[in-house]
């Protein structure tokens, strides 16, 4: 099987993120692997190992991110791929990175595209099935199940506490969700071999694109912080007292009735 794995570099949510100017700053961040992405490595390498084949993980973005690919191929992967915008993208957005992914794919032969539900810094969810919708090929988007056989293939989707199982055939591009598997950890051999697996590193041109092509659809305007919480408020006295207080605060304070 010819198994892709569309990976981000995403800033770590565990550690602070300062955001100055209406920009998040860089300098002193910490990256890593988007999480729901490690669901979509940790599937392709379980469906190469029981059909074969062969596990290659793509990100597009700067040259930061081949420490990320390299975990992924310490996890398991066999090759990477890092599309380089760097120099060739100032801005971009889901239709930028949808386009570059549509002409990677292009005369690639594909039978199942694994990527994360969301980012973890966009939550967009968005590229992965923009992505099916160019190639023409069918999608399933949250999956917490996943059986292959022949070209025949049964899922399970996420549906808001439910699940939904779906039938359908390859080639196929699906989602991952929290659920469908337990993301390894690269262990020390395969951080080794990591080093010495291929990890191959392309440009806008060596997709035969022009800069037009890539441009973004959309505009951010401004980044923020969201507003700190305030502590709680404990009411007391008797209970009608409490009751007469809580709908005060409720039209003069927080003015929802």
């Amino acid at each position: 099987m010819n198994i892709y794995v569309l990976l981000k570099r995403t800033f770590d949510t565990e550690e602070k993120i300062m955001v100055n100017n209406g920009s998040i700053e860089e300098d002193g961040a910490e990256y890593i692997i988007n999480p729901y992405d490690e669901y979509a490595v940790e599937e392709a390498i379980n469906q190469r190992d029981q059909h074969g084949g062969e596990v290659t993980v793509v990100t597009v973005g700067n040259e930061e991110a081949e420490k990320q690919l390299r975990t992924a191929l310490a996890m398991g992967a066999d090759k990477a791929v890092l599309i380089n915008t760097e120099d060739d993208v100032e801005t971009g957005d889901q239709f930028t990175t949808t386009r570059i992914l549509e002409a990677f794919f292009e005369e690639k032969e594909v039978d199942l595209i694994l990527a994360g539900n969301v980012a973890i810094d966009e939550a967009s969810g968005q590229v992965g099935p923009r992505l099916a919708e160019r190639l023409g090929i069918a999608y399933v988007t949250t999956i917490t199940a996943l059986k292959i056989d022949g070209d025949q293939v049964s899922l399970e989707k996420d549906v808001e506490g439910d699940i939904e199982k779906i039938d359908t055939t390859l080639p196929l591009l699906v989602t991952c969700q929290q659920g469908l598997n337990e993301p390894r950890y690269p262990s020390l051999p395969g951080i080794m071999k990591a080093k010495k697996k291929p990890l191959e590193e392309l440009e806008i041109d060596d997709l035969e694109l022009e800069g037009d092509e890539v441009e973004p659809k959309t505009k951010t305007l401004e980044i923020f912080l969201p507003p700190e919480k305030e502590a709680g408020r404990v009411l007391e006295g008797e209970l009608n007292e409490q009751v007469k207080e809580l709908v005060s605060l409720l039209r003069n304070e927080a003015k929802v009735l």
